[in-house]
């Protein structure tokens, strides 16, 4: 990691302090900022108390976000003074693009706003902050400016979050992803793979592939998307577990879900969001794919992987939903059999297309509505996990189990949750980061449980 602090002197010996709202690619931003932060002599602190500088890396995708940073920033000015005697306070990740210098106007605490692509810049925008005073913002999107570049300071020793791409070229008519991500920016395919390569060396155990949208990989840079081919490749870097998100439906080609059954380092689980089980909600939405399209890709998809625990996001609410619309939904659902679903109530975001579609539907019919579906995914993902009952399933331990700490918990393949006692004279300490194996006997909607057998790994 480049010793930054030089040239920064504002920033030695500063504490620091992220928060972290949404998505994956949020997370793995707040990793690589502070691996920056760190590089230029800048301590990592436990709290928003302890730190001279609170960053939030923010998303904007449902109106709770906003609601949620707005209150958290506020709490900021009730805090004791900070250990330098003056506390900056930074915004960045998606409401940070989407909004810019209007965030100084609605949060007068606030000192530094920095954009998706501004991340290489925050060290020098906190110095100027520290050494100058003022407030500073830089949202201008410059392709070269990635993230990915910068020192890294990971939360986890055994998994590392691997962006392969930026932006998405979608546009669904609710999402405002690309609006503040930008247009689809593939990354180069031996860049990826040495960085798998070079994280299996220092012993990370798995990893999850990022993107907006994976299976367009390559699509803007080759001419063609060469996912299948990134699998394959990855496969072959010595990493043990492969994870990848998002996969959009209209992109998952033959050849994808071919390695996805072939190479045995790709986790058999695939999140493939379907939204919606209405095709009349779904062009309204431009996802463009109908629901019998989906269907038989999922029908496609177990044929070629039986077991494959099949995940998903849905959105209840979408403006113009009838009942017949989401009783469609509600029967796709039930249809798929998805291990587990992320459910939403529909969110209006300004300044996309659907938050200028008219609607009347009372606030309670969409509520009940959600409550039906959440019963419906209760019971596939219960019936799903019954197949675990008496097998062992390989375990990459995670920690402990926050309701006891003598259990353990981690991720099977298909990512469900286990938990299992510690083994008599083992420290939980020493598990983390470790595979072991659990011989299943509970199996409830949300979790395995069972006993380890044998030896960690």
């Amino acid at each position: 990691m480049a010793d930054m602090s030089l040239s920064y002197p504002s920033l030695v010996q500063k504490t620091y302090f992220i928060r972290t709202f949404g998505c994956q690619m949020n997370l793995h931003d707040a990793e690589r900022v502070s691996g920056l932060l760190d590089s230029c002599g800048c301590l990592e602190a436990s709290s928003p108390e302890e730190a001279d500088i609170v960053i939030f890396m923010t998303c904007c995708v449902r109106e709770a976000a906003d609601q949620r940073l707005y209150g958290q920033c506020s709490s900021m000015k009730s805090l004791p003074d900070a250990p330098s005697g003056r506390r900056v306070i930074a915004i960045g990740g998606c409401i940070a693009q989407r909004d810019g210098e209007r965030l100084l106007d609605t949060l007068d605490n606030v000192d530094v706003v920095f954009g998706t692509s501004a991340i290489t810049h925050l060290a020098e925008l906190l110095n100027a902050t520290f050494a100058e005073g003022g407030r500073h913002v830089l949202t201008s999107e410059n392709p070269d400016d990635v993230a990915t570049s910068l020192p890294w300071h990971r939360a986890t020793g055994y998994h590392a979050w691997v962006p392969i791409m930026t932006g998405c070229n979608n546009f669904c008519s609710y999402c405002i992803v690309p609006y503040v991500r930008g247009r689809e920016r593939s990354r180069l395919f031996e860049e990826i793979v040495d960085e798998v390569e070079g994280l299996s060396r220092t012993g990370v155990r798995e990893v999850t592939l990022l993107g907006q949208n994976v299976n367009s990989y390559g699509r803007d840079r080759y001419g063609n998307p060469r996912f299948a081919e990134l699998l394959r490749a990855v496969g072959e870097t010595g990493i043990e577990r492969i994870r990848f998100t998002s996969s959009h439906p209209k992109d998952l080609l033959p050849e994808t879900i071919d390695a996805l059954a072939e190479v045995p380092q790709v986790m058999p689980h695939l999140h493939l969001a379907v939204q919606s089980g209405s095709t009349r909600i779904l062009k309204l939405m431009n996802r463009r794919y109908t629901r019998e399209y989906y269907l038989d890709l999922v029908k496609r998809v177990r044929e070629r992987i039986p077991h494959i625990a099949l995940t998903t996001d849905i959105i209840v609410g979408f403006p113009g939903e009838t009942e017949e619309d989401f009783a469609q939904t509600l029967s796709l659902a039930e249809e798929a059999r998805f291990s587990q679903a992320f459910t939403f109530i529909y969110s209006r975001r300004a300044g996309t297309p659907a938050a200028e579609i008219p609607d009347d539907t009372p606030r309670e019919v969409i509520q009940e509505r959600f409550d039906r579906l959440v019963k419906v995914i209760e019971g596939t993902a219960y019936e799903y996990n019954q197949h675990e009952l008496g097998t062992r399933v390989p375990v990459l331990v995670e920690g402990v189990s926050k309701k006891d700490s003598h259990r353990l918990q981690g991720k099977s393949p298909m990512n469900q949750t286990v938990h299992a006692p510690v083994p008599e004279g083992l420290d939980s300490a020493s598990l983390i980061g470790k595979i072991v194996d659990v011989d299943i006997d509970v199996a409830r909607t949300w979790y395995l449980s069972g006993t380890v057998v044998g030896d960690p790994r």
